[in-house]
């Protein structure tokens, strides 16, 4: 068992499907930060039926089950999509099937979990904090740089860990918006899925190892920074 288990984690299928995972997490992280902060503190602080439309959407992927959201993104950004057509004929960039797509649905899946502690923290006492800013003159961006980032640092970061352990996890979205080709967009997350309905339990086992041990290392880190 352990000889099967050593040649698992030295096959270069294994390996692929890690360099692809970091690869599709290198850039899905940064899109966490860059667009799961700002829509935290939209929907926080924001009001109308815009932002309570927005609210739901970014809800979603909690709601619906993964494969229902990973088929509307398929219809919705397909070679025939209302949005996959025009990046198509205009643009040259085809998102379905290949690692934009896989980075697109980490980004989908991991979104909730990334606004609702922002959402949460902005709608404390941060509220007196951003109207005394405002009282002492100083605009909208100051006072996000300044005053909500340090305030929702703790948020922003057990929400980055979060969404990073669900993305990393992700399979229904990733499946079709992926297409889990071999050698091409099959994660790790896929690879133990092709590994499992192969037989191939040893190369399952390695992977769910290495995804197991990322997990706990995030917690370990979400446990720290809620007790700093």
């Amino acid at each position: 068992m352990t000889e099967q288990w050593l040649v698992a984690a030295y096959d270069p299928g294994v390996a692929f499907s890690i360099a692809l995972t970091l690869k599709v997490m290198g850039f899905a992280v940064p899109l966490l930060f860059l667009l799961g902060v700002p829509l935290g503190y939209l929907l926080g602080r924001g009001r109308g039926k815009l932002v309570a439309t927005l609210d739901v959407l970014v809800s979603l992927p909690l709601i619906l089950p993964p494969m229902a959201v990973g088929f509307g993104l398929l219809l919705l950004l397909g070679r025939q999509g209302p949005l996959g057509a025009p990046l198509l004929r205009w643009f040259g960039v085809e998102l379905v099937f290949s690692v934009p797509g896989l980075v697109l649905a980490a980004v989908t899946a991991g979104m909730p979990l990334m606004v609702r502690p922002v959402q949460a923290a902005v709608q404390g006492e941060l509220s007196r904090l951003i109207e005394l800013s405002a009282v002492l003159g100083k605009n909208g961006l100051t006072t996000f740089v300044r005053v909500v980032l340090p305030h929702c640092r703790r948020s922003i970061a057990a929400g980055l860990f979060l969404a990073t352990g669900r993305a990393l996890g992700e399979v229904g979205v990733s499946l079709l918006l992926g297409g889990d080709i071999i050698g091409r967009t099959n994660t790790v997350s896929l690879e133990i899925y092709n590994a499992v309905f192969s037989g191939d339990f040893p190369r399952a086992g390695v992977l769910a190892l290495l995804l197991a041990l990322v997990s706990v290392g995030l917690t370990v880190l979400l446990k720290k920074i809620g007790r700093e």
